[in-house]
């Protein structure tokens, strides 16, 4: 065969990550919140999409016909979403020639095996005019802004800080250092720079330093620039005119009240058990983090996507919270009114690239809902002694296990379970609090539950004698009497998450 250059024809099948697919997969893992966020920069941008009936946003505008919506799926039953949900996807091929959908599967997870970071719409691009943004439909029927479209203001601790500073502080350089060291202040009001360095960085002497600190230390809340917890409370101690030598003694061993040795607390101190009570009280009444009434994070409130609820049939009825999800829908009658007056290729083209992603947010949306009701309907099959029994019930379950029960993919099922939540009749609980890893049976018989044992280990801790506490290995012993076969290492290793002492620290604080 003689060796020459050649054209050749081949015909392969590759899967490609189009934009709207990438889109998909980072609608799936969005907390409820973020997808509000980002469905609301969508309405801004693209002309055709308008809020769907009974959003926030209220009722569209849009006229009749021609009109697609996305919300949740309509089955409250404890039965998966049936596997046409991905119709949506074959539905582009006739509108979008040369497309590759046909090429997917309906699993995002199949396409895309790594995860991808998380893309979270930045809130703060919504923001605009709040006479505007507030408006509404109060603005439109003449009843002016809307009041709830201005929050109040948060004081942070560098703004409370830095405006007693100004009084207190008159000479520009201590200024400059006593900027810089608020700025060091962690968020409970710790300082967490070292003395030196902060002088050699400003090109000051660390007994100039050291003095600004001093009377930033007078600031109030009272406690803060402490370098650590010791100093933290005798500042409080301090202003209360309390801080005398048997409570600096005990500040300066208070690991030990952590350990509960009340016994060398009492010697180092030189008092006797109601001096020390009193002492120990007088501590506990104190703030050791004086810094974290100021907050500078958001606290986003913790919303169920998915209800689960006892079912007339002995069952679990399963449904999606729809009065949070958004719900949006595309104006085709705009469309076809816009198209008729477009003057150039440049403004058809931009035309058609706003119908095509509203179409695939739409649908995108329907999909990730989908999704959603299909995974957690497995989460309550495999967890039903749960929801029924409680937490010592709670089977070992992992990513694979539901992957495989479904259909999809391990990576899809772990977008799916990321800042999701469930409210079941014990309580609200994040997807990924159902997965856990399994401990062998000393009997032969099913693995336990990690948390299932976390759980156990406590109650016996909480029902134990104070004659009689329990050590490491008498729980590891219990365990094993009980079909749990447990290495010492890991009950310990539990106790500590569960930040419960040990057993040394727990005889000498129930003795007291």
């Amino acid at each position: 065969m003689a060796i020459a250059p050649r054209l050749e024809v081949r015909q392969s099948q590759s899967l490609v990550m189009t934009p709207q697919l990438m889109q998909a997969i980072k609608l799936l893992q969005l907390s409820n919140l973020d997808l509000v966020a980002y469905v609301d920069a969508e309405l801004e941008r693209n002309p055709l999409l308008e809020r769907g009936e009974g959003d926030d946003g209220g009722a569209p505008e849009g006229g009749e016909g021609g009109t697609s919506e996305s919300g949740a799926p309509e089955s409250g039953d404890a039965e998966p979403a049936n596997a046409e949900g991905a119709d949506w996807v074959d539905a582009q091929i006739e509108r979008e020639p040369g497309a590759i959908a046909d090429k997917l599967d309906a699993d995002f997870g199949n396409v895309y095996q790594d995860d991808t970071p998380s893309g979270t719409q930045d809130p703060g691009a919504l923001a605009g005019d709040p006479w505007q943004q507030g408006g509404g439909r109060g603005a439109a029927s003449g009843e002016g802004y809307n009041l709830e479209s201005f929050v109040a203001e948060d004081v942070s601790l560098s703004d409370h800080l830095g405006e007693q500073m100004a009084l207190l502080i008159t000479d520009p350089a201590e200024r400059v250092i006593a900027r810089n060291l608020i700025d060091n202040l962690d968020e409970a009001g710790y300082l967490r720079a070292d003395i030196s360095e902060v002088a050699e960085r400003l090109g000051a002497e660390p007994a100039q330093v050291e003095s600004v600190l001093e009377r930033l230390q007078t600031l109030e809340p009272t406690g803060v620039f402490a370098r650590d917890l010791a100093e933290c409370l005798s500042l409080q101690l301090k202003e209360k005119d309390r801080y005398d030598p048997a409570m600096a003694a005990l500040l300066a061993n208070i690991e030990l009240l952590a350990k509960r040795d009340i016994a060398a607390l009492k010697r180092l101190c030189g008092v006797d058990d109601e001096d020390l009570a009193e002492m120990i009280g007088e501590i506990r009444a104190l703030n050791p983090r004086p810094g974290s009434t100021f907050g500078n994070v958001l606290v986003q409130p913790m919303v169920p996507d998915v209800i689960v609820r006892p079912g007339a049939d002995g069952g679990w009825s399963i449904e999606l919270n729809s009065d949070n999800l958004p719900k949006v829908l595309v104006n085709q009658t705009y469309y076809a009114t816009v198209q008729k007056t477009t003057r150039n290729e440049t403004e058809k083209a931009y035309l058609t690239d706003c119908l095509q992603t509203a179409n695939w947010l739409v649908k995108s949306l329907d999909q990730r809902a989908r999704t959603i009701l299909k995974v957690a309907t497995e989460i309550v099959r495999q967890q039903d002694a749960f929801l029924t029994h409680g937490v010592q019930h709670l089977r070992p379950l992992n990513l694979r296990t539901v992957a495989d029960a479904i259909g999809m993919h391990e990576s899809t099922v772990s977008r799916v379970t990321s800042n999701k939540y469930m409210a079941t009749t014990r309580g609200i609980f994040e997807f990924k609090y159902f997965f856990t890893s399994a401990i062998a049976s000393s009997q032969g018989g099913d693995a336990h539950s990690a948390e299932a044992v976390r759980h156990r280990i406590r109650q016996m801790i909480d029902q134990e004698s104070p004659d009689a506490i329990l050590s490491d290995d008498t729980l590891v012993s219990m365990l094993k009497e009980a079909g749990i076969d447990i290495a010492r290492r890991t009950v310990a290793k539990y106790r500590e998450s569960l930040r419960i002492p040990s057993s040394v620290q727990r005889r000498r604080e129930k003795k007291g």
